[in-house]
């Protein structure tokens, strides 16, 4: 007791509160005779919110994959590539600059040898209006797509969501959570098995277009893979007129989007001469990151200069 006020008080208060949206009007009169009942409704309903954001079921199930999930996870794949496909090359116009690079590399790469690819993040439907860019081999392939980092409390909200993301190997991301979270560490294990990531360095949606800081998870993935990844910038425009990020939030027709794949980004050079150099671990992940964010630049003057011309 504290101040006159019971614990059994704090928490048929705390519950009251709870209850004015999601109990009837009979559950409050209940609770209010009996305050233990109301201990009890305050244990479900807190365990039931806290298991809404219960996420570390997810990494395991997929690294354990059956055949029917990789089936499944195939018909995801080609279903949500051809209606992005439609979308994007034939309800909108859309131009894009370099596919060869990223088709080469998808194509000609030694199995060892990962794929990182990295770019802005200006739409929600940035993921998957990029890859609606390549090929339908490439785009309906399972084994060839991407894995991408999405955030756990938009796309991991409840089962059926979760799992809708897991097909399409999204892998929950913690933000703000640091460089050493498990979904870094399964990035890494599939880099190790000569797998495409992708990552929006920026962290969120950049709804207002402005130069961020970005994340050094990516730099993490690019020092600590197995094998030095290829790391192919992108950069594109328009994806969010395609998509608004302001409701009602629905798919629009008649865009304009461009799309511009980079140069990969050699990093053997800078690997080496910092291992050479004993740098920390947070000085090289910066160091990588900074090289990444002055790669992004160019191609964003790049890309908007083609993309007034259109």
């Amino acid at each position: 007791m504290k101040n006159g006020v019971t614990m059994a008080d704090s928490n048929y208060e705390r519950v009251e509160i709870f209850s004015r949206g999601n109990f009837t009007n009979k559950a409050i009169l209940l609770a209010r005779k009996h305050r233990t009942i109301c201990l009890l409704l305050s244990c479900v309903y807190t365990s039931q919110y806290r298991m809404a954001y219960d996420i570390k079921w997810i990494i395991p199930k997929l690294r354990n994959p059956t055949r029917l999930w990789n089936f499944a996870s195939s018909l995801t794949f080609a279903a949500v590539g051809i209606f992005s496909k439609i979308f994007i090359k034939l309800l909108n116009k859309t131009t894009v600059y370099n596919k060869h690079i990223i088709s080469n590399v998808l194509d000609k790469r030694p199995r060892d040898v990962p794929l990182i690819t990295v770019s802005n993040h200006y739409s929600c439907f940035d993921d998957p209006g990029i890859w609606a860019t390549l090929d339908l081999r490439h785009l309906c392939s399972r084994r060839k797509i991407r894995w991408s980092l999405a955030a756990h409390d938009i796309c991991f909200t409840n089962i059926w969501h979760s799992y809708f993301f897991m097909l399409g190997k999204c892998i929950p991301i913690i933000r703000g959570d640091g460089v050493y979270q498990d979904a870094i560490n399964f990035c890494i294990e599939k880099l190790g098995c000569g797998e495409w990531v992708h990552v929006f360095p920026e962290g969120k949606v950049n709804m207002l277009k402005e130069h961020l800081r970005l994340k050094w998870g990516v730099g993490r993935l690019i020092l600590e893979s197995p094998v030095t990844p290829v790391v192919i910038p992108i950069y594109h425009l328009g994806m969010d007129d395609v998509l608004p990020n302001e409701p009602p939030y629905m798919l629009k027709i008649g865009k304009r989007v461009t799309t511009y794949y980079g140069e990969p980004i050699d990093f053997s050079g800078i690997l080496a001469q910092l291992r050479a150099s004993n740098a920390s671990d947070v000085d090289a992940r910066k160091a990588i990151t900074d090289r990444i964010d002055e790669e992004l630049l160019k191609l964003k003057a790049v890309t908007e200069k083609l993309h007034v011309k259109l």
